[in-house]
């Protein structure tokens, strides 16, 4: 293993979720910044590139481009969590029409940790609200989108499908053994979801979500100097076991 990115979700003016006081671009810089300098430290002999330090925007499609460019051994992708507004029935009005209010949901908690799905959009997949603000861009298409006719896209979801996948899958199911076991976070599983930013990664990659945003004790958490040191040691020790399993 020789090269390892790391990817601050969000940025600039894609703020990405936002709790009741910080937003998801911040909170995923503060967590990949701190896991880039652990992970210097472990690992001396690797390079660790950050696709972002600052707060600025990278395309999506550049994220994984400049993994692709490296040649490197794994992308990790960092992300916050967070819940649409519940729809609550509050009464009906004179004509018997139902009347609704929304309110912030604030209950879902846990991690999860997803691996790409080589597969057209869904709508399934566009549902999820990492893929929501990429397809905002009317170019997203001409940008890198999975297209299975094109004959070099057959070839990397092949190489995926071998190899990539398998990999990904089991550095997920480590960094969620890590959070759920160690940590003792809430474990929503590891998904495997058609993420246009997973989709041109051509190495093993996974985007974590560290918390719910929208969750109090959550925000709290991920925005907290001892809670952002228990997400890094999760996610540098599921590289520590990966690395002494692939490497074995």
């Amino acid at each position: 293993m020789k090269t390892i990115v790391i990817d601050a979700g969000h940025g600039g003016f894609r703020s990405g979720a936002a709790g009741s006081y910080s937003l998801e671009k911040n909170v995923t810089l503060q967590v990949a910044l701190k896991l880039g300098k652990k992970l210097e430290e472990t690992f001396p002999h690797i390079k660790i590139v950050q696709t972002r330090k600052t707060d600025v925007d990278v395309d999506w499609y550049r994220r994984a481009e400049i993994a692709n460019d490296l040649k490197a051994d794994l992308f990790i992708s960092i992300h916050c969590n967070s819940m649409p507004d519940d729809r609550v029935l509050v009464g009906k009005d004179k004509k018997g029409k139902p009347i609704y209010k929304y309110v912030k949901n604030k209950t879902t908690k846990g991690t999860e940790t997803f691996v790409g799905a080589y597969r057209r959009i869904n709508e399934m997949d566009a549902g999820i609200r990492e893929n929501e603000e990429i397809l905002k861009d009317k170019d997203y298409k001409k940008k890198g989108a999975y297209d299975p006719t094109d004959p070099e896209e057959l070839i990397m979801l092949s190489l995926y499908k071998s190899l990539y996948r398998t990999k990904s899958l089991d550095l997920a199911q480590k960094i969620q053994k890590n959070y759920t076991e160690v940590n003792k976070r809430g474990n929503r599983g590891v998904k495997e979801q058609g993420l246009l930013i997973l989709q041109r990664a051509a190495m093993p990659s996974v985007l974590t979500e560290i918390g719910f945003i929208s969750n109090p004790d959550e925000e709290d958490y991920i925005n907290s100097a001892s809670g952002q040191e228990e997400i890094v040691n999760a996610i540098v020790d599921a590289i520590k076991q990966y690395k002494k399993e692939v490497e074995n």
